[in-house]
């Protein structure tokens, strides 16, 4: 696709990752709709892009503000995109999730497959129709190299962003007698707010490189315009990622480092002591353990 003829849906606009592929993707000379939460930062963003480019570059931006965790924002950005004539569709809105097992409780669990994995599958379901009608069209999910290779601390996310990726690659062999590409982009730790404090701590402890916003935005660039099916970002997280797709029980043993690094085990709540009246009492329930401040 050549970039001077797409016309991008980018979800998740606002964010470090989003605002940087924004800049990239009208630097390039393509269309772009901000897709986000805030009317505000959107609208601000929009003219912040227009004056950064030539003078007609305000007329290629567009914003849409949607939440797009509510089931109903769904159809309606559909609807606003197909309006437009979007012909790219990029998923990049999601939340982080980091942390023990132990220390996640199940309504963040919850938000980050919701977020991560079930919102890009409905808004792709409810905008291919729209899609299958051009002569090209394209749809890319931005997850993670954790999409591919699955690191402690990282369990539910990783969760989410395999499931993208293998959502991707389903969807990419269904649609493959259509004009509709489908690809999956897998950056490594990016530095935004995005990471939390517990999360630039575990990157320090264990040597991760963590990459500026404006490499995945690049990324994103080369992989709309060569059409390949996925890019893993960073070296050399891009070839573990590839070793672990073909062995992953190879790697195992590589990441005792990434164990140790990760924040203490929550101590769970003393449970209630027992009445000894000469009636056996049931068992005290062990209370919940508390989440782990900061891992959203």
């Amino acid at each position: 696709m050549k970039l001077h003829d797409a016309r991008v849906v980018l979800t998740g606009a606002s964010g470090g990752i989003g605002q940087a592929m924004a800049a990239a993707l009208v630097q390039a000379g393509a269309s772009v709709m901000l897709v986000g939460r805030s009317p505000g930062r959107l609208a601000a963003q929009a003219r912040e892009l227009g004056r950064e480019g030539a003078s007609q570059d305000a007329r290629r931006i567009g914003w849409h503000a949607a939440d797009l965790a509510r089931m109903s924002s769904i159809g309606s950005t559909a609807d606003v995109a197909a309006g437009w004539g979007c012909n790219a569709l990029v998923h990049n809105a999601g939340v982080p999730g980091f942390g023990r097992i132990e220390a996640l409780d199940a309504t963040e669990m919850a938000q980050v497959l919701h977020l991560n994995l079930f919102v890009p599958m409905l808004l792709t379901q409810a905008l291919t129709p729209h899609l299958r009608t051009l002569a090209q069209a394209r749809i890319v999910f931005v997850g993670s190299v954790l999409g591919r290779m699955g690191l402690p601390g990282y369990s539910v996310y990783s969760a989410s962003k395999f499931g993208l990726r293998g959502f991707a690659e389903a969807l990419r062999r269904e649609l493959g007698d259509s004009a509709i590409g489908v690809q999956y982009l897998g950056p490594r730790s990016t530095r935004t707010r995005f990471n939390s404090d517990a999360v630039d701590a575990y990157n320090q402890a264990t040597g991760t490189a963590v990459d500026s916003p404006d490499v995945a935005a690049q990324a994103l660039l080369k992989l709309l315009e060569s059409g390949a099916a996925e890019r893993f970002l960073g070296f050399p997280e891009s070839i573990a990622a590839r070793i672990n797709g073909l062995a992953p029980a190879l790697l195992d043993g590589a990441f005792a480092k990434h164990r140790r690094s990760l924040p203490p085990v929550p101590a769970p709540a003393a449970a209630s002591p027992s009445l000894d009246c000469g009636v056996q009492a049931g068992p005290a329930e062990a209370g919940s353990p508390s989440p782990m401040p900061g891992a959203i």
